[in-house]
């Protein structure tokens, strides 16, 4: 195969990727006209206080918006890894205690669930000792025999 031979191949290759990222261009700037109409959960003032604190500025509202609704999907998924795990330890404790389970079903996130939850996303977090972590930490005796 000869070099003139090889460059065409070469062209016709590139040739469908050309059509693909311009594919992708329209996708992506059809979806950054979209944020402009969506009102994200968290709101642009505090997507902009925390991207200035961290040295970023950028006055396209579309961009903070953009973060605004990465921020949400990683709180969402956090959160449903959370309660994952929550589910999955008090379900191990309902199996020792079979007759409080019919009286007691409400779900106790514990810092502990959270903390697993959030490295299994790569964020890794540190309590102090005095930390209260126990569903019934800080309640009086009486309130914890409810």
């Amino acid at each position: 195969m000869n070099a003139t031979s090889q460059q065409q191949g070469q062209g016709q290759q590139q040739h469908p990727n050309i059509e693909g990222r311009h594919d992708d261009d329209a996708a992506l700037s059809e979806f950054l006209a979209s944020l402009m109409d969506y009102t994200p959960t968290i709101p642009d003032e505090l997507v902009e206080h925390y991207l200035a604190k961290s040295g970023f500025q950028c006055p396209d509202v579309r961009l903070v918006r953009l973060v605004a609704v990465a921020t949400q999907k990683f709180i969402a998924d956090v959160a449903t890894d959370a309660l994952q795990q929550c589910k999955a330890r008090q379900s191990a404790v309902i199996k020792d205690k079979r007759e409080k389970q019919q009286k007691d079903k409400r779900l106790i996130l514990t810092m502990e669930d959270l903390s697993r939850a959030l490295h299994e996303h790569g964020v890794n977090v540190k309590h102090q000792e005095y930390f209260a972590d126990s569903p019934s930490a800080g309640l009086d005796p009486v309130s914890r025999d409810e």
